[in-house]
């Protein structure tokens, strides 16, 4: 899949951050035939990503129709409160995973509303880093982007046309939605993924010996980048508890029936009971 440059991304865009996600969206970019400027506050990284193909490294006469921030999340708001005052006419947007703090944060440093578009393409890998990078890691996939009130529509519209220049499909949701939505279908996995993949590391090796494919579907998001998901956590931790407390109400139902169970047909370590 080779989608064209879209209408109204004939400027320039700048990436903030080339790790995972940040240097994949600039290599969709390349890709489509956009001139894509790269940055990032460490030098090794930024190389790597500029080597691979993402884009040319930000020099101080560029300016830049679109800023993407592509940074952690307790980063996130900072960077596009400098990059607002830094290009004061680009579309500002990011790819952090939780948006309503974020943005509102944002705002709260001098960024301008107006131009300022939240985004968030739904696509990942278990690794990170910019050698995890693909041209491809956002095709057929949604972006949600998230607008504030005070959206410009020529900047919502812009970063509608970034997602489609990826090869993804972008979908509008207010930011509240949002991250109660990604706290049910994205943040509670990865916790249930991490905490099962811990019961492993005791395990009876014979045991683990055995284990197919399902549980390896189940952990395989259990590898991924832990700082990561420290921040990612830090930032949406109302809706995330909301859906746990509801997995821990279901699991402990499971247990006492489980534990019913046991008693009626046996002694729970497999020897039958003899009345």
């Amino acid at each position: 899949m080779t989608p064209p440059a879209p209408d109204g991304l004939d400027g320039t865009v700048l990436v903030v951050g080339t790790g995972l996600i940040g240097t994949s969206v600039a290599l969709a970019l390349r890709r489509a035939g956009v001139d894509v400027l790269l940055s990032d506050v460490d030098d090794v990284t930024l190389r790597v990503a500029h080597e691979a193909g993402a884009g040319r490294p930000l020099q101080t006469a560029d300016r830049p129709a679109v800023v993407i921030v592509a940074v952690p999340p307790r980063h996130a708001s900072q960077v596009l409160a400098a990059a607002s005052r830094d290009f004061p006419e680009a579309t500002l947007t990011d790819v952090t995973s939780v948006k309503q703090g974020v943005l509102a944060e944002a705002v709260s440093l001098g960024a301008d509303p107006t131009r300022l578009v939240g985004g968030h393409p739904m696509a990942g890998r278990e690794v990170s880093g910019t050698a995890g990078a693909r041209a491809d890691l956002l095709d057929d996939r949604l972006w949600v982007v998230t607008p504030l009130p005070s959206s410009g529509i020529e900047h919502v519209r812009a970063v509608h046309r970034l997602a489609t220049a990826c090869g993804a499909y972008p979908v509008e949701m207010g930011a509240a939605d949002h991250d109660t939505a990604v706290a049910l279908v994205s943040h509670t996995p990865q916790i249930l993924s991490s905490v099962l993949a811990a019961q492993l590391i005791d395990a009876d090796p014979d045991h683990v010996r055995i284990a197919g494919q399902g549980l390896r579907d189940m952990t395989r998001i259990a590898a991924s980048n832990v700082p990561m998901w420290s921040d990612i956590l830090t930032a949406n931790p109302g809706p995330v508890a909301d859906v746990l407390d509801g997995v821990v109400g279901e699991l402990q139902r499971t247990v006492l029936a489980l534990r019913e169970m046991a008693e009626t047909v046996g002694t729970g370590d497999g020897t039958a009971v003899v009345t």
